[in-house]
């Protein structure tokens, strides 16, 4: 299982951090923010598919801030994925 850290950009919360093993995500979790959405988020979101995650997550807008920090997760489980692609 590899464990990964994000510095969300233009949201609430300050830090994102999640595993992934073989694909699937586990133990999300979001420092600041909307605690009560973030929280539950990070429930639906224990063993779900990394890929689909972002597929459902990004664009995801709060406010007309052009992001969200569901918005950041889809970013930082994207960088995540392709830095465990191995080099081709």
């Amino acid at each position: 299982m590899s464990s990964y850290s994000y510095i969300p950009r233009g949201v609430c919360s300050r830090k994102i951090t999640f595993d992934i093993e073989d694909g699937v995500l586990h133990n999300v979790h979001f420092t600041g923010g909307c605690a009560g959405n973030l929280l539950a988020i990070s429930k639906l979101l224990e063993g779900a598919d990394a890929a689909r995650t972002v597929e459902i997550l990004r664009g995801n807008d709060c406010a007309g801030r052009g992001t969200s920090c569901a918005d950041q997760l889809s970013i930082a489980i994207t960088k995540a994925m392709e830095e465990a692609a191995p080099l081709q």
